[in-house]
């Protein structure tokens, strides 16, 4: 699978530094930010945002407590600086209003970077994952390349891109639905061979022992980077979480939560970006 991101990421780097320039501008200095490492040390709590309804990213225990792959990298940073860990569930909705309004310090809840939200919060790099789209199939079904599908009739959700372009690149037919749950109950019934979605989403529902007769077997398409976040402007926390995730890309941390939480087929952009900087000083 190719990535080329290369172009989107200069961009979002631009972005990213006018950003930082305007909050300069208006006052805000870098130097008046510079405690916030201090603050959440003398605190003694690292607060992060992170989803606890998207199974295996962050999902709610039998216990009450959250847990999955980003609440254990959340955890992970705050053993390092010394303190505990508090999550805070958020939503797509509010989470990067969570950031800025300094309800919390650090956001890992499953975002993609875009260019347009690199102008509100300040993206830790590199990446630390990737989602794209896929299908979620009946083993009975033998489709091992998505040229398999042609003709076949796919449940998916209404007004999503990627309906109009695998029915345009590879013939599948959209049996489109207002819900997931109207989607996958439509599955359930044979109404149509699979259900397109995102695939983190699936690998979530895949999981759970309902969904013991389905699999993944086709490659994940157009994954686009998800990223962490701190406020614009803590660059002394920013940077802790740089030199953090850099290493995480180092030892393949991810690919080994994939696995502790269940993921057998790995993100291919994860084993990228681990294959680039394994070797990294």
């Amino acid at each position: 699978m190719t990535f080329s991101w290369s172009h989107e990421l200069k961009l979002s780097s631009l972005i990213q530094g006018l950003a930082l320039g305007l909050v300069l501008t208006a006052g805000v200095s870098v130097a008046a930010q510079a405690g916030e490492l201090d603050t959440i040390k003398h605190r003694g709590t690292l607060i992060v945002g992170v989803k606890a309804d998207y199974p295996p990213f962050g999902f709610r225990a039998p216990d009450g407590s959250i847990q999955g792959i980003e609440p254990s990298l959340a955890a992970q940073a705050a053993r390092k600086l010394g303190v505990k860990v508090e999550y805070v569930p958020v939503t797509a909705s509010n989470r990067m209003q969570f950031l800025e309004q300094g309800k919390i310090d650090l956001l890992i809840a499953t975002m993609n970077v875009t260019p347009e939200r690199a102008k509100d919060v300040w993206f830790v790099e590199p990446y630390y994952y990737a989602s794209g789209y896929n299908v979620m199939l009946s083993d009975k079904v033998k489709a091992h390349q998505w040229s398999d599908l042609k003709g076949q009739s796919v449940c998916g959700i209404q007004g999503t891109y990627y309906n109009k372009d695998s029915e345009q690149k590879y013939g599948v037919h959209i049996v489109a639905f207002t819900g997931t749950a109207e989607a996958l109950t439509a599955l359930k019934q044979g109404r149509c061979i699979g259900f397109i979605f995102d695939n983190t989403f699936i690998q979530g529902k895949l999981l759970d022992k309902d969904w013991s007769g389905y699999d993944m077997p086709l490659e994940t398409l157009d994954a686009k980077p998800w990223g962490m976040a701190t406020r614009l402007g803590d660059k002394d926390f920013h940077d802790f979480m740089n030199q953090m995730s850099l290493d995480w890309a180092k030892t393949g941390e991810v690919l080994k939560l994939e696995t502790q939480f269940g993921i057998t087929q790995h993100s291919a952009y994860v084993e990228k970006l681990h294959e680039q900087y394994k070797s990294a000083k």
